[in-house]
């Protein structure tokens, strides 16, 4: 083995892979990707809201993100950072309307 390379650790201090901290017991999103992702959203739910992009540009992005996220246990997290976003009357996400 290479020593530089090879890192020998407790599983208990969890492992980041691609975007996530990976514990035993439960996955997490790094915070980076967290607030990279709340501030990519919000930046998109702002250009919506002036008309530069349609809300089916906006909803993508928030379904990409979902989707990505989705993978840990992030329930809360979603709640938390979709939470700000007001949509007109009529206007609901696919997320919401699957019931997730």
């Amino acid at each position: 083995m290479r020593e530089r390379a090879t890192q020998v650790v407790p599983t208990a201090a969890g492992t980041p892979w691609l975007g996530f901290v990976v514990y035993p017991d439960q996955t997490l999103v790094k915070a980076r990707k967290v607030r990279h992702g709340s501030r990519h959203l919000g930046a998109q739910y702002e250009a919506w809201r002036s008309g530069e992009i349609s809300f089916a540009e906006f909803d993508a992005s928030v379904q990409g993100w979902i989707n990505h996220v989705r993978h840990a246990d992030t329930w809360g997290l979603r709640q938390h950072v979709l939470a700000p976003f007001e949509l007109p009357p009529g206007a609901r996400m696919a997320h919401a309307r699957r019931g997730r």
